[in-house]
């Protein structure tokens, strides 16, 4: 009975009169529970199943709480109509329209055609947004404007770019206007047109459900609005808001009683999640910011709580090293163990020392260590030397060549290995000159305008750009340029001038210090220091190199305990197939972690800047919402709790203070300077 296992203070929320009833329930306090409870006591009450909407966060906790209801009144559970926001209003609508559904990626092609040919002819000293910085400031706009126009909403946002509005609304018009001949809605069309649908019918529903009510952004907001609920209930946690970047708005559920009239709010005190100590840590904390609701947590666990362990390390490298031996000798489910980090660099180090333990572990809410492309581009290198039969490592290296993509890599790795008779160091190396590396093409009627292409080149065309490769075979491609010619020779230097039979972390050494790799990490580096506006933000180069040099250094320490390189790739692949078989130790940036639970949590880099994060803090963010996050990380903790940080970082040559919340939570007593 989904009613009678509920506690009184539960009991009493599901049970609260038709209104407007808000929930505070914060971690730990049961709200699936209250929320199914709630579903049970309208059904009981009369009230027919399809006359009651279910808005979720996500449609797997829909459908968590529809199966549990149905344990109690079968099938009929199924007639409540449930799911995430998008997903209600997109099944409404396709009733109507001839909706055809596309993803943001997709559509960004449609805009971009447009936004590409507008012309600019009255630039400022400000440069106008590129087309992709633009769809997705169109996009944040429609979830987060509170009927404000776009030049308003821009404005209040610190943008100097007035002078291009009117050529930004001609663009989004026209798009708009694009998508409606073609049927084509995405994620905020189908809120949009579902709140204009509701405002032109009488709600449908008895009652509202909101769960995570604290996320819900002011495009959704407008959704239940419309909808003019006869009664709402509410449930959320303020103190868990933690998604402004996604357009969320906190004040949305701290003005509940001021929307609505009447309204109750309802508080969900008994936490069954963590232990005492745990949650007297989270709430030292949190309490720093305004309590908009009065709430004080009760402690159900009654065993005897093991008190939160702060770690201190001298280097960065030692923590992850040190969290990593831990989890080694913790004797714990590593399902149930979780690494909680505030931003996705954290989580390199503590991957890669996990992998040499050969520990497993799976991430979610970032890119993993050895996913990174200087982090793949320096094992397939080292494959390269190893194999010379690894014709994905020679493939994956050379497409970063200018004008060379993968197909044409797979070619050259064609030609090098017949150049060598079978062997494409050879090939590169001593090419055997009697042999043609490119055998021509027989004619293809499809290729049209192309089909001839493919006729073989001088070799001595680049000769005078070249210095030690002039007259290799392999420059006969005839797709290929003088640029990628340049990055064939760097390649052939570099293959020449390395030795297989030292240390792995020697033979990293060389190739981090080779011109070859350096050419193509410049690359990454200006990627990545290009904003999505199309500006260049050089100022952040150094910083995006260091992290890039800190991988290697990572490399370099897995690799000391491999006597040779074989060993070495061999284990690192072993440790990838492991990662990717999604078991193991969690590694969770906070927002991917919320909802979930762990008997053994560690909360790593605690220092200040990194957590709090001082430079979004700077971008606009707040550290109330950086508390919030902390109190999110460390409420994921049911059993022990560990809070650690460094007092340094060896490869930016940089010394760290604690973070503001260890002082906050009375683990470091004296103040920060």
């Amino acid at each position: 009975m989904p009613l009678s296992g509920l506690n009184l203070e539960q009991y009493s929320a599901a049970t609260a009169p038709m209104g407007y009833n808000l929930v505070i329930a914060s971690a730990g306090t049961g709200k699936t529970s209250t929320i199914v409870g709630r579903i049970a006591y309208l059904l009981e009450s009369g009230i027919q199943p399809q006359e009651i909407l279910l808005l979720t966060f996500t449609n797997k906790a829909s459908q968590e709480m529809i199966s549990r209801v149905a344990k109690r009144f079968g099938d009929i559970a199924k007639r409540i109509e449930c799911g995430t926001f998008h997903a209600v209003s997109y099944r409404f609508l396709k009733e109507k329209y001839h909706i055809s559904l596309k993803q943001p990626k997709e559509l960004k092609v449609l805009f971009k055609s447009i936004a590409q040919n507008r012309v600019y002819p009255h630039q400022t000293s400000t440069p106008p947004y590129s087309a992709q910085y633009l769809f997705d400031l169109y996009s944040l706009f429609l979830n987060a404007r509170n009927n404000e126009s776009f030049e308003e909403w821009l404005s209040a946002r610190g943008s100097d770019h007035g002078a291009y509005i009117d050529i930004y609304e001609g663009i989004f018009e026209e798009y708009q206007m694009l998508k409606k001949q073609h049927n084509y809605m995405d994620y905020n069309d189908l809120l949009i047109e579902y709140a204009k649908e509701m405002r032109e019918h009488p709600c449908p529903y008895q009652e509202i459900l909101c769960d995570e009510y604290q996320d819900t952004n002011p495009l959704q907001n407008q959704v239940i609005q419309a909808l003019e609920p006869k009664s709402l209930f509410c449930v959320g946690d303020y103190d868990q808001s933690i998604y402004a970047f996604n357009g969320a708005d906190i004040a949305i559920i701290s003005s509940f009683k001021e929307i609505y009239h009447n309204a109750k709010v309802w508080t969900l005190s008994k936490n069954y999640r963590s232990t005492r100590h745990i949650l007297d840590l989270a709430n030292r904390v949190i309490e720093k910011n305004a309590r908009i609701y009065p709430k004080s947590l009760e402690v159900i666990k009654t065993s005897e709580p093991i008190p939160p362990k702060l770690l201190v390390y001298e280097e960065l490298f030692e923590q992850y090293q040190g969290v990593a031996k831990r989890i080694l000798s913790a004797n714990h489910p590593l399902d149930d163990i979780a690494i909680i980090f505030r931003n996705n660099s954290s989580a390199d180090g503590c991957e890669a020392l996990l992998r040499e333990l050969n520990i497993p572990s799976k991430r979610k809410g970032g890119v993993s260590f050895f996913d990174a492309k200087e982090v793949a581009l320096m094992l397939d290198i080292c494959s390269v030397l190893y194999n010379h039969k690894d014709m994905m490592a020679y493939i994956n290296v050379l497409s970063y060549g200018s004008g060379i993509g993968s197909a044409m890599g797979k070619e050259i790795y064609e030609g090098l290995s017949a150049l060598g008779n079978g062997n494409a160091r050879v090939g590169l190396l001593r090419p055997d000159t009697s042999i043609r590396p490119f055998a021509k093409r027989a004619k293809n009627a499809q290729l049209g305008l192309f089909d001839d292409f493919f006729t073989l080149q001088d070799v001595e065309r680049f000769d005078i750009a070249l210095r030690t490769i002039k007259g290799h075979p392999i420059l006969a491609h005839p797709k290929l340029n003088v640029e990628g010619a340049k990055f064939l020779e760097m390649f052939f230097e570099l293959v020449s001038s390395c030795k297989t039979n030292i240390h792995p972390t020697n033979i990293i050494t060389q190739v981090a210090r080779s011109p070859f790799y350096e050419h193509i990490i410049e690359q990454l580096c200006l990627q990545r220091i290009k904003g999505k506006d199309g500006s260049m933000d050089f100022a952040r180069k150094d910083e995006v190199r260091e992290k890039i040099d800190r991988k290697v250094v990572l490399l370099q320490d897995i690799a000391k305990g491999y006597e040779n390189l074989g060993r070495f790739l061999n284990a690192m692949v072993l440790g990838s197939s492991e990662n990717t078989q999604g078991s193991g130790v969690n590694l969770l940036t906070i927002h991917a972690s919320k909802g979930l639970e762990f008997g053994i949590v560690f909360v790593i880099d605690l220092m200040h800047g990194r957590f709090p994060n001082l430079k979004l803090i700077a971008k606009g963010g707040s550290i109330e919402e950086e508390r919030r996050l902390f109190y999110v990380a460390i409420t994921r903790a049911k059993e022990v709790l560990y809070l650690s940080y460094a007092k340094r970082d060896a490869v930016k040559n940089i010394d760290y203070q604690p973070s503001l919340f260890l002082y906050e939570a009375g683990l470091i007593q004296e103040a920060p300077s």
